[in-house]
């Protein structure tokens, strides 16, 4: 019964992740807001662009400086020790915190806008564990 699967799917997964890519995709406005060739070409602020690229300037910087003052082997072995941690994930249908990549950044102590406004159990994402496994593992 196909149109019973496909009414449980598009309950419990995001619509973003089964979206048709193509010529004839329909624009989400919920999710995206309304098109404008203008938003698409420039940023919309001037610190738009900057703020995107906060963590990487950040990181850039970071192991520059680690660079001079240690030698090459500390970014290198820092750059993998975020890579493997980045790897390690919870299930799709779980919150996962990322604890690890903030304790190496040394932002383990510090209170940003996600760990106040980002609370799990409000999430839209939260649907069937085994649909979502089963699309995560490519059998879907």
């Amino acid at each position: 019964n196909s149109r019973g699967a496909s009414y449980l799917l598009k309950d419990s997964v995001p619509v973003t992740e089964f979206s048709a890519s193509g010529p004839f995709e329909g624009h989400d406005l919920l999710r995206r807001g309304f098109t404008s060739v203008k938003n698409e070409l420039l940023p919309s602020h001037p610190l738009e662009l900057s703020e995107k690229n906060f963590q990487f300037n950040q990181d850039k910087t970071n192991f520059a400086t680690l660079r001079n003052i240690q030698g090459l082997h500390a970014p290198l072995k820092l750059q993998m020790e975020f890579r493997a941690v980045k790897q390690v994930q919870r299930l799709p249908f779980l919150h996962s915190s990322n604890v690890a990549l903030d304790t190496l950044r040394g932002n383990d102590e510090c209170i940003g806008f996600e760990d106040i406004l980002n609370d799990p159990s409000q999430s839209e994402v939260m649907g069937e564990p085994h649909m979502m496994m089963e699309y995560k593992l490519g059998l879907l």
